[in-house]
């Protein structure tokens, strides 16, 4: 009887190696995939939340010294809804109101890094339920975390160009805090015009864009849910948050 031959057994692909935190931040801008799809192995956020709240504080410093927080606040009346009724009251009122306003302008921008942290906890929070529910994704909620973390990362890039734009000398009158660099339409339209344009424009942003590839991508590394669906899910929230503020934006203006 003749000998049956032997099949060799098959040989498992070799493991990636893992990757570290250091080594996660940088594939987050050159290749995305194999910071995403290490989160199945470590999961951990706090690493780009970390490195984002140390760029924002930065941006808040260089922006107290090189702009004010008094001019923030009058730049910010200026552009707002209520300009011509803070110019009617009585400097005394003014000067009380700008302030007030400025202390809390200052407050709110030294606390980025809780407040980030809130929303990256909400944004996890919307996309987790809607993958999970919506296409069977189940990702687990750090998971989730943690590819809202790292695909919020571009925004550092923005920062920086903001810090780089103040030592350039930008004319702190027409210094806008929420749309400091030249990276979306919006930033060369009236912030006093027409408020629904004037959100919807913003919402073109390179590095806005940028996060929900990313995020996309994240999600799909995690699930078995198509990069394009992926994304589309992502852009479909950001769309429909934008619509939302800038509707609400026109309606109160």
């Amino acid at each position: 009887m003749a000998a049956q031959p032997i099949t060799p057994m098959p040989i498992p692909p070799p493991e990636e190696p893992a990757l570290s935190e250091g080594a996660r931040i940088i594939d987050t801008f050159i290749a995305p995939s194999k910071t995403f799809t290490d989160l199945r192995r470590n999961s951990s956020w706090w690493t780009p939340w970390l490195l984002i709240s140390i760029v924002s504080l930065l941006f808040v410093f260089v922006m107290g010294r090189q702009i004010g927080f008094e001019q923030i606040t009058k730049n910010s009346i200026a552009q707002s809804s209520h300009a011509e009724q803070f110019e009617k009251l009585p400097p005394e009122q003014q000067a009380k109101q700008l302030q007030l306003a400025t202390t809390i302008t200052r407050s709110i921008s030294y606390s980025l890094p809780l407040l980030n942290l809130i929303i990256f906890l909400v944004i996890a929070a919307v996309l987790i339920a809607t993958f999970n529910v919506a296409v069977g994704a189940k990702v687990p909620f750090k998971t989730s975390l943690a590819i809202v973390a790292y695909g919020s990362l571009p925004g550092v890039i923005g920062a920086v160009l903001g810090i780089i734009s103040m030592f350039a000398g930008v004319d702190p009158a027409g210094f806008n805090a929420q749309n400091p660099v030249a990276t979306n339409p919006a930033h060369f339209m009236d912030p006093a015009g027409n408020k629904f344009v004037y959100g919807m424009a913003s919402a073109l942003d390179v590095f806005i864009i940028w996060n929900i590839v990313l995020m996309g991508i994240g999600f799909a590394c995690n699930s078995k849910v198509k990069r394009s669906t992926a994304i589309a899910i992502v852009a479909g929230w950001y769309l429909l948050y934008k619509l939302v503020g800038a509707g609400l934006a026109a309606a109160t203006s």
